[in-house]
């Protein structure tokens, strides 16, 4: 496949999650928010409106707002625009599976820093997985979005390495 197509997919998949990411937290807002906590599956799932403004399970809650802008919105955005850069610019050789997980991991960035800049430093949450005791954080779609592209990119190293001369087939 091109090169120029490989990136193209990678931008709209990245813009699709990111969509993902906005669609759900409006509905939360709009259906989750001022309402009691909902249950499914006997508990297993349940959705629950949270505004959190620290990092995963509130970790650096209670910083400043110039201090948590910095580390939870400028860092992180520098950090996702360099990651943006290495993508692109080594696509050639990046596998399905990394190309798929760098896209998961910026637009779940991304969807988390829209929503750092926007609201105030809230970043809505609303799902919690788990049984009985055994439960996750409050998390979001974003939050999947990393989740899922940093297992993917682990997986990917399981991979056989492409050969130099695989690398320039399909230009």
């Amino acid at each position: 496949m091109k090169n120029s197509v490989k990136i193209l997919l990678f931008c709209i998949l990245s813009i699709v999650f990111i969509g993902c990411d906005r669609i759900t937290k409006d509905l939360a807002k709009e259906h989750l928010r001022y309402q009691p906590a909902k249950f499914y599956l006997h508990n297993t799932v349940i959705l629950e409106y949270v505004e959190n403004t620290g990092a995963a399970l509130s970790l650096g809650d209670e910083l400043s707002k110039p201090v948590s802008f910095w580390l939870l919105s400028i860092l992180p955005l520098v950090f996702l625009l360099i990651l943006f850069a290495y993508a692109i610019h080594h696509m050639r050789e990046l596998s399905w599976l990394k190309t798929l997980s760098f896209s998961l991991i910026i637009a779940g960035g991304i969807g988390n820093i829209i929503d750092r800049i926007f609201f105030d430093r809230h970043v809505t949450d609303f799902m919690n997985i788990g049984y009985n005791s055994l439960r996750t954080g409050i998390f979001n779609f974003a939050d999947v979005c990393v989740t899922a592209g940093v297992i993917g990119f682990l997986l990917s190293y399981r991979e056989k390495p492409k050969h130099a001369a695989e690398i320039g087939q399909g230009e």
